[in-house]
């Protein structure tokens, strides 16, 4: 197994994200388009084994180098174990959060040679390029839409529907984002503190009775909002708890 040799000297940032690209190719590759073949090598009942991403484009599956420490990172060790214990989508999806680890720890091995702002540059470039569990999963439409700023309004607006109208807020507030939105908003009022809505701060609003509330005041956190597929506010929760 060929690996790809390292030079004596610090490598470009040019020359470490070609690299990157290359790897990152054959493992989409192996992932994708390839991913019967690369299913049919993952026999259990082989040794641990590696799924390696080639500068050339190309992917190999193998165990891992025998010299310790290894002339670069080696990716995640035994993915043929866990291959029959999984749903097979969820199998490639967790091979393809560990072939990004894996493609970092690379970069990062060659970046490391570099100075700050190169590699700054360097993860810039790398970072512009969906990660492959986005290409495997068929996340990077998701992850676009939801793109926004977590602390505007209207991202939260999106939880209020299923239908195609959400789609049509997001864009509208995505291309306005200034006097549309302030216009939309303006007038608003916390359901809880009656407190005027701020683009700055974080609000989500009720499935139920359609009211906004700051996050603050009913205790919601973005990120656990990302979590809720539908929203009750704590008047409308006890209204049930009631009947």
């Amino acid at each position: 197994m060929e690996v790809g040799s390292i030079s004596s000297t610090p490598r470009s940032v040019e020359e470490i994200f070609k690299d990157f690209s290359g790897r990152r190719t054959g493992i989409v590759r192996a992932l994708t388009h390839d991913v019967d073949e690369f299913y049919g090598q993952c026999d259990p009942e082989k040794e641990n084994l590696c799924l390696y991403g080639h500068a050339d484009d190309s992917w190999e599956v193998t165990l891992p180098a025998e010299e310790v420490p290894p002339e670069l990172p080696e990716p995640a060790l035994g993915i043929n174990f866990a291959r029959d214990g999984m749903n097979r989508k969820d199998w490639l999806s967790l091979v393809a959060v560990h072939s990004d680890s894996w493609l970092l720890s690379v970069a990062f091995y060659f970046g490391a040679r570099l100075n700050r702002n190169e590699r700054k540059r360097l993860f810039s470039m790398i970072n512009d390029l969906p990660t492959v569990f986005e290409v495997v999963s068929d996340r990077r439409q998701q992850k676009d839409k939801a793109g926004n700023d977590t602390g505007s309004k209207s991202k939260l607006s999106t939880k209020r529907s299923s239908d195609g109208q959400v789609k049509n807020n997001s864009k509208t507030v995505d291309e306005g984002y200034g006097e549309e939105e302030d216009d939309e908003h303006s007038e608003t009022l916390c359901g809880t503190c009656g407190g005027n809505y701020n683009a700055d701060e974080f609000w989500i609003g009720c499935d139920v009775c359609e009211r906004w509330y700051h996050g603050k005041c009913v205790k919601i956190t973005p990120a656990k909002a990302e979590s809720i597929k539908q929203y009750k506010c704590p008047s409308c929760s006890s209204k049930k708890g009631r009947q």
